[in-house]
């Protein structure tokens, strides 16, 4: 598993399909990309007070992501800084 540094936070981003009015199934490769994501793992100096805990759902700033790939899996580390709001 992916151990982020300082103050970032590691996402399993959230794979969204979606249904058109008559039916059929867009993939989510065929949309536009959704910033929202799972946090599965945060930095050592993030701290209570900063509100993001491992299990938010969140949403982020596209262009502040760095998208890697860990054991066939698909996750983005962003900066803390770089979520703007969390999921309720």
């Amino acid at each position: 598993m992916l151990k982020p540094l300082a103050k970032r936070i590691v996402l399993k981003p959230k794979e969204v399909e979606e249904t058109t009015a008559s039916g059929f199934v867009l993939p989510s490769s065929a949309q536009e990309k959704q910033q929202i994501g799972e946090v599965v793992a945060v930095g050592p100096e993030i701290e209570a007070e900063d509100g993001v805990k491992v299990g938010d759902q969140v949403i982020y700033k596209s262009y502040s992501a760095t998208e890697i790939e860990d054991q066939g899996e698909k996750y983005i580390i962003i900066e803390l800084k770089e979520a703007l709001a969390i999921i309720e």
